[in-house]
C-alpha cells in the first residue's frame, strides 16, 4: 500500500487544484495536506504498522475531495471518488473498505470505534490544540459566509466555537490528547476572555448611548435656569395685575360713593334758587367723577376672545395654548391633542411662553396706562371742582 501514498497525493492535489471552487477557503488543498501531517504524526506516537499508517494517510488524503461536489454529504462523495481511484489501482476489497470507512468516520457527531478512526477524526481538527486556532478559524468563518450565506456576527461566532470546544469536541486518541488537550484548553480560555470583553464593551457601550440619551433628554427639555426666569416673571406679572385691578377698584368705589352722596344730597337742594350758584361746580364735579369710573372699568374691563383654534393653527405654532381666551370653546380631547403636540415639541413650548409673557406685558401696559390716566382725571377733578366751588360761593356771597 505504501507506493499508492504518493499517487493519492498526486491525484487528490491536481482534483483540489483544478476542479475545486475558490470559494473553500478552509477546506481546501491547504487543509488537506494540515490534516495529512497530523495523521502521520499520530501514527507515529501510536505506533501503527506500514499497512495501517499507509490505509490511514490515503483516507486523509481523500477525506475532503468531495467538496468539489459541494458541501452537502460531501463524506459519502469522498469515499466515492476514493473508491474509484483504488479500484483503478486494483487495491483488494477490504483495503478500499476500511479506507471508505475512515472517510466517513470523519462525519459531523460520528463516534469512532476503532484507532485508525479515532486518529483521522483527531488529525482533522488539529487546529483546535494549535497556536494558529483562531487564524484557521476565520477562515471556516469566511467560508461559511460564501458557501453556505451564513453570516455571524463576533458575538454569535464566539459562541459556536465556544460551544464546539467545550461541548461537542474532544480528542479521542491518547497521542492526540497528551500533545493538544493543553493546547486546547489554552484556546478555549482565549475565546472566553474575548467573550467576556465583548459583553464588557456592549455594557459599556450600553451605558454610554443611555447617558447621552440622558444628555439629550435634559438638554431637550426646559433647563432649571429658563423655568425659574419664567415662574418668577409671570408671578411678578400677575401680581402686578392684581395691584391693578385692586388700584382700580379703590377708585371705582370711592367715585361710586361720592356720586352717590352727591345724589342723594347736593342735587336735589340745587332747585333752591339761593344754590343756583352751585350747579356748574357740581357739574364739573360729576362729570370728573363719572369719567373716573368710566376708566376704572375699562381698566378691568376683561377682552372677549373667539376661544377656538383650529389643527393648522396648531401646526403653524400660532395658537398659544397657555391662555384660556385662545381654548375655552374647544372640545377637550381636542385641547388634549393641542398640549400633547406642544409639549413635544421645545420650540413651540418655549414659543408659547414667550408669546404669554409678552401678552400679559401688554395687558399690564394696558391697564396701568388707563389706570394712570384715571387718577389724573381724579385728581385734576377734585382740584377743579374744589375750586370751582370756592369761586362760586364768593360770587354767591355778593
Amino acid at each position: 500500500m505504501d507506493h499508492l501514498i504518493p499517487e493519492a497525493e498526486k491525484f487528490t492535489t491536481r482534483l483540489l487544484n483544478e476542479e475545486l471552487d475558490n470559494t473553500y477557503v478552509y477546506h481546501n488543498l491547504a487543509h488537506t495536506q494540515r490534516v495529512v501531517e497530523k495523521a502521520k504524526m499520530l501514527a507515529d506516537l501510536s505506533n501503527l504498522n506500514d499497512r495501517d499508517k499507509a490505509l490511514l494517510l490515503i483516507a486523509t488524503w481523500f477525506h475532503d475531495t468531495g467538496y468539489i461536489k459541494g458541501f452537502e454529504k460531501h463524506e459519502e462523495e469522498s469515499a466515492k471518488i476514493a473508491v474509484s481511484f483504488l479500484k483503478e489501482h486494483d487495491c483488494t476489497e477490504d483495503d478500499i473498505e476500511i479506507i471508505k470507512r475512515l472517510i466517513l468516520a470523519t462525519r459531523k457527531d460520528y463516534e469512532p470505534k476503532h484507532l485508525l478512526e479515532k486518529i483521522i477524526r483527531d488529525a482533522d481538527c488539529a487546529h483546535i490544540g494549535s497556536k494558529n486556532y483562531a487564524m484557521v478559524s476565520e477562515l471556516l468563518r469566511k467560508e461559511w459566509e460564501l458557501t453556505c450565506d451564513k453570516t455571524l456576527t463576533e458575538e454569535a461566532w464566539l459562541k459556536e466555537n465556544i460551544d464546539f470546544l467545550s461541548i461537542h469536541h474532544r480528542f479521542y486518541s491518547d497521542a492526540a490528547s497528551a500533545n493538544w488537550d493543553k493546547g486546547k484548553g489554552r484556546n478555549l480560555s482565549q475565546l472566553l476572555k474575548a467573550q467576556k470583553k465583548l459583553k464588557d464593551n456592549r455594557v459599556k457601550l450600553k451605558h454610554k448611548k443611555e447617558t447621552l440619551a440622558l444628555k439629550k433628554d435634559k438638554k431637550e427639555l426646559p433647563e432649571r435656569g429658563i423655568e425659574t426666569m419664567f415662574r418668577v416673571t409671570l408671578k411678578n406679572h400677575i401680581t402686578l395685575s392684581n395691584i391693578a385691578d385692586t388700584k382700580a377698584n379703590i377708585l371705582l368705589s370711592v367715585n361710586a360713593i361720592i356720586v352717590s352722596l352727591v345724589l342723594a344730597n347736593l342735587i336735589p337742594k340745587l332747585d333752591n334758587p339761593s344754590n343756583i350758584h352751585l350747579i356748574y361746580p357740581t357739574a364739573i364735579f360729576v362729570l370728573f367723577t363719572v369719567t373716573s369710573m368710566i376708566l376704572s372699568v375699562l381698566a378691568t374691563r376683561p377682552n372677549v376672545t373667539s376661544g377656538k383654534f383650529t389643527k393648522e393653527d396648531v401646526a403653524n405654532k400660532k395658537v398659544n395654548l397657555l391662555f384660556f381666551g385662545n381654548f375655552h370653546k374647544m372640545q377637550l380631547n381636542d385641547f388634549e391633542w393641542a398640549m400633547g403636540e406642544m409639549m413635544q415639541d421645545r420650540d413651540y413650548l418655549y414659543s408659547s411662553m414667550k408669546k404669554d409673557l409678552y401678552f400679559l406685558g401688554l395687558v399690564l401696559n394696558r391697564k396701568y396706562r388707563i389706570l394712570r390716566i384715571t387718577y389724573t382725571v381724579f385728581m385734576i377733578g377734585i382740584i377743579v371742582s374744589v375750586l370751582a366751588f370756592t369761586i362760586a360761593f364768593q360770587f354767591s356771597g355778593r
